[in-house]
């Protein structure tokens, strides 16, 4: 967390990160490029271009679309996540690049505006083999444009946590127009199946990766049984939960985290007010509940940001009897103060 905006927190694994990537995307271009020209020596310049860069994108925005269901499958994966808005800017310059130089080959050299051209020159929206893939393409990219700019949590903050989710959730419409413009402009360019099958390769693995972390999920949301007293349910022993950790269980529809620190017992809303990460899949740091995702912090007894930040969430009533654990399920309004219960 920061008390001020900056444009990029750079700590060492941001840095790790970005070099990585760096790397990636040079050793990726050298061979695609190289390659080309042994295979076609008569291959241009504009072409290479176009294609190494839209399949660079492409290749990005798989690996995007991946991380999250692997973080939820695996927290190994986690640090990929914390930094996983650094891989979605770069992949929209390199769609970016790939764009222009699309629009600049194709439609600069006649009398109407390039971009009016890209959705008038091509009408044969009714055929299957000559349709205007490149319309579906150019809407994609202006998604991808919308969440590059709106990136930072400076819009996350203005626009409301819910506003921009639904707006980055907008990347699986842009996602399906960007498979049907690489299928729809193989069918009326290339001959060789590899591009349909290595599409396919990585449409199905998305596809798997979030059914199963789906899967898991689903599993984390069972109503949870047991014994009732005085409004307060019984969710575990002390001894189940790890010290400074939580245990998450779903009481009427909502994801309560239980955390455990300095023989006392809170309970909170498990999801963070920053972009809805699992606050039970983190740990106590310094005194605070932290996030896992981006390190969003709150106060475990009243489930507040220590200041200067102002983010709150919901809290609940817990007891411990016999070093059983009893969480009541009514929620306290968001930074409501509630005691500890003490473990004996």
């Amino acid at each position: 967390m920061s008390a001020s905006y900056q444009t990029v927190l750079w700590n060492r694994q941001k840095k790790i990160y970005d070099w990585v990537l760096g790397g990636f995307i040079v050793l990726y271009l050298a061979t695609f490029i190289s390659s080309n020209l042994i295979i076609n020596p008569e291959i241009t310049q504009e072409t290479l271009i176009i294609r190494s860069f839209g399949t660079l994108a492409i290749l990005l925005l798989h690996i995007i679309l991946m991380i999250g269901p692997l973080a939820r499958l695996n927290t190994v994966f986690l640090p990929l996540l914390y930094n996983r808005r650094h891989l979605g800017v770069t992949m929209f310059f390199l769609a970016a690049i790939h764009g222009i130089f699309s629009i600049l080959q194709f439609h600069s050299l006649g009398n109407i505006n390039p971009i009016v051209s890209v959705f008038v020159s091509n009408i044969h929206y009714e055929s299957l083999t000559k349709f205007p893939f490149q319309s579906l393409g150019f809407v994609a990219l202006i998604i991808f444009f919308l969440m590059a700019i709106t990136s930072h949590d400076f819009w996350l903050h203005n626009l409301t946590p819910r506003i921009w989710k639904t707006l980055h959730m907008t990347v699986y419409v842009a996602y399906t127009l960007i498979i049907l413009h690489v299928l729809l402009g193989v069918l009326q360019f290339e001959t060789s199946p590899m591009f349909v099958f290595m599409l396919g390769v990585g449409m199905i693995t998305i596809i798997t990766l979030h059914l199963l972390a789906g899967r898991k999920e689903f599993q984390k949301d069972k109503p949870f049984q047991s014994q009732t007293i005085d409004h307060h349910v019984m969710v575990c022993s002390v001894d189940e939960i790890k010290e400074n950790r939580a245990k998450v269980v779903c009481l009427e529809g909502e994801r309560i985290a239980i955390f455990k620190y300095g023989n006392k017992v809170s309970a909170v809303s498990n999801v963070c007010k920053h972009q809805n990460g699992p606050l039970g899949e983190g740990k106590i740091l310094d005194g605070c509940i932290t996030c896992p995702w981006h390190g969003y912090q709150y106060l475990p007894h009243n489930g507040t940001s220590p200041p200067p930040f102002k983010e709150k969430v919901t809290t609940y009533k817990v007891k411990v009897v016999d070093r059983e654990i009893w969480v009541d399920p009514a929620p306290f309004p968001e930074g409501t103060e509630v005691e500890p219960a003490i473990i004996m």
